[in-house]
């Protein structure tokens, strides 16, 4: 059985996101760890996991834990694991449109604050 540790690429197997791929960014504690897919490229969102319903593949990144997606995009790159997994790249324009949601997110945050 391969070990669910940092980096370390999984399939989720339960909820919305199931069949999707992810990556292990932190072991929270012995059940859950934090995932992330990222969103722009497997379509899976940084959450918390129960390690019951991830199923971990032999492919493993080197990241840092806690990376950001930017972060895991470019080790996802280095691997080769992009071709190997059928994923698909963002292209330029869905990635400004995702930087103008956040910024947006933030300022919602901010006006909340206010």
């Amino acid at each position: 059985m391969k070990i669910i540790e940092v980096g370390r690429v999984c399939i989720k197997t339960a909820g919305r996101e199931s069949g999707h791929y992810c990556v292990v960014l932190k072991k929270l504690d012995k059940s859950f760890v934090l995932v992330t897919g990222p969103k722009l490229l497997t379509g899976v969102k940084r959450r918390k996991a129960n390690i019951l319903h991830l199923k971990p593949l032999e492919h493993k990144l080197e990241i840092r834990e806690e990376a950001s997606d930017d972060e895991v995009i470019e080790a996802y790159k280095k691997s080769g694991l992009i071709s190997k997994l059928g994923l698909k790249l963002p292209s330029a324009a869905e990635l400004k449109e995702e930087k103008k949601l956040e910024e947006k997110k933030k300022e919602a945050k901010e006006e909340k604050k206010k």
